[in-house]
């Protein structure tokens, strides 16, 4: 019988904070509990701000964890060309259009639509969904703004994306860490709009690069923070769109900070490295974060 896959898969573009650390320290708890295998992959497609520096960073926070993951570690940025072949194949079933609405031309469609006094629908992340104004353009025309240099993003047409299921998308997601019992969740992919699924200058985003390789390492339990608990679902349709396998998932609890709001590195968050400099050991963070 195989053993379960887990993956931590954090992104080099600062350091490490408690909340990275409950979340590869949950998969590896998780992971031992069912004998799996535990791999790190780092997703550093967004090159401009993804470093050598931070990833070294998070290899050593990791170990001073006592964290330890199987070799080779797998980074997205060695891998575009793959996740180009997913983005050929969306194309060629007609499923993504490129998207010429900067977000000046964005956010005038909105002011004007909620000027008659409705309001724009948002993404559950808060931010207003895609206009499409240029959704319907013809091939033509298309191709005449890319051949004139018009800056575009490749988007998912996600209502023509839903009428090609046959059946309902759901995901089965793990209720607690013991992972004793699991639930169906309904998923609700148009709650996205059309996202970006690839610009021209990087052949991927977040969404395709991850259930790409999710599928490609044969990882069966993706465990990570509620705050990605809603993405499951556009994840959930893209690995329909794509042929992809179908893990199960956990979405663990976040580490919130003084003020309610979720950690993050570009609030400057506390690092792990902080708090190892600042005396703390790895027992002492682990029995911050309940371990």
């Amino acid at each position: 019988m195989t053993a379960p896959v887990f993956r931590f898969a954090p992104s080099p573009n600062g350091e490490l904070h408690l909340g990275h650390a409950l979340s590869a320290l949950t998969n590896q708890d998780m992971a031992a509990r069912v004998g799996g295998r535990l791999l790190l992959r780092i997703e550093d497609i967004d090159v401009t701000r993804c470093t050598p520096e931070f990833e070294a960073a998070i290899r050593s926070d990791l170990a001073w964890l006592g964290i330890a993951f199987e070799e080779p570690v797998r980074r997205q940025s060695e891998h575009f060309a793959l996740y180009e072949q997913a983005l050929e194949q969306l194309k060629a079933d007609e499923l993504v259009y490129p998207a010429f609405m900067s977000r000046g031309d964005i956010r005038a469609a909105i002011i004007a639509h909620e000027a008659s006094g409705q309001s724009w629908p948002r993404d559950p992340d808060g931010a207003p969904l895609y206009p499409g104004a240029d959704k319907h353009l013809s091939a033509r025309e298309r191709r005449r703004r890319i051949d004139a240099g018009t800056p575009f993003a490749w988007r998912l047409d996600t209502a023509q994306a839903l009428s090609r299921l046959q059946a309902p998308l759901s995901w089965r997601e793990w209720t607690s860490e013991d992972m004793a019992t699991t639930t169906e969740i309904a998923a609700d992919p148009r709650q996205w709009g059309d996202v970006v699924i690839a610009r021209r200058e990087i052949p991927t985003s977040y969404h395709v690069s991850v259930v790409v390789d999710d599928a490609l390492q044969g990882i069966s339990h993706v465990v990570r923070g509620k705050d990605l608990y809603f993405a499951t679902s556009l994840q959930r349709l893209l690995q329909q769109l794509l042929g992809l396998a179908q893990p199960s998932y956990f979405h663990h609890r976040l580490v919130l900070g003084p003020d309610g709001r979720k950690l993050s590195k570009s609030q400057r968050d506390t690092g792990l490295a902080a708090l190892r400099q600042a005396g703390e050991t790895p027992a002492t963070v682990k029995a911050m974060l309940g371990f």
